[in-house]
């Protein structure tokens, strides 16, 4: 996972690409583009259509790629309103802003990741400046088991209502993240220690970091940061103004409905607490 955290990257899951490659082929195929397996002449008037939509195909290759970005906007669209509830239901207090917002920006994050640490000022920026957005953070540690021990002291922080101090403190750290920068964190944030303590072991919050670990597999999220705005998956260090076009383009554009041929993964079932303090 680590290769996969990085600067910005189209975020699309790997079976819709697959589908759309498919589907693309067979279209192709249909059309007499490739000279592999011939099939029986068409009547004439399909043949003449195929013809012309094989000369408008070669006078602009563009409208392949382009074809191919739309429909793939449509399956992440319709794959996000299905899981849209485990999605932006937040863990206890791990969310911050407007709770009544128009607008809900998702991160998947790891304390390990220099891009999440740098792309954190974007989103208190972002909090700063948009009284209509909500952030909801998802612990997703996928760097190693410091990054998972941090997660887990980060839900305890949900939990008493000091979520976000608890992220100031953990990527204000020098250097990289260890285990040494733990209790220096845990004491900043003022965590409740001997509560932190019953907290890391908790079943609870081991299948909250499951069920985030499962969500992001089912979106097909392969690195850190991802965020999703509205009907977007973002996929990397993708800066300020990225986030403030998807933010715009959700408020134009109201999600997509859900499609309940999607079967949407169990979500963690906890309700939205306070704002992360």
């Amino acid at each position: 996972m680590t290769e996969a955290s990085g600067p910005a990257r189209r975020g699309v899951p790997l079976w819709i690409a697959l589908t759309l490659a498919v589907a693309l082929g067979a279209a192709l195929g249909a059309l007499g583009l490739h000279a592999f397996d011939p099939q029986p002449d068409p009547p004439a008037g399909d043949r003449a259509f195929a013809e012309k939509v094989r000369a408008a195909i070669l006078a602009d290759p563009q409208v392949i790629p382009d074809a191919i970005t739309k429909l793939q906007d449509r399956e992440v669209a319709r794959l996000l309103a299905s899981n849209r509830q485990a999605i932006e239901t937040p863990f206890a207090g791990a969310w911050a802003g407007a709770e009544d917002a128009d607008v809900v920006l998702v991160e998947f994050f790891d304390f390990a990741c220099p891009y999440c640490r740098q792309g954190k000022a974007d989103v208190d920026r972002l909090l700063a400046e948009d009284p209509k957005l909500k952030v909801v953070w998802r612990d997703f540690p996928v760097l190693g088991e410091t990054s998972e021990k941090f997660a887990r002291a980060s839900l305890s922080a949900a939990r008493q209502g000091r979520y976000r101090a608890f992220l100031d403190a953990a990527f204000a750290r020098e250097g990289r993240l260890s285990d040494a920068a733990f209790i220096p964190a845990v004491r900043k944030a003022g965590l409740d220690e001997r509560r932190l303590v019953a907290d890391l072991a908790d079943p609870d919050i081991r299948a909250e970091i499951d069920s985030n670990l499962a969500l992001a597999r089912a979106l097909g999220l392969t690195g850190t940061p991802s965020y999703i705005v509205g009907d977007r998956i973002i996929a990397g260090a993708v800066g300020i103004e990225e986030l403030r076009k998807a933010i715009a383009e959700a408020r134009r554009r109201p999600p997509a409905a859900a499609d309940p041929a999607i079967a949407a993964p169990a979500g963690n079932g906890v309700a939205s607490g306070k704002p992360a303090a």
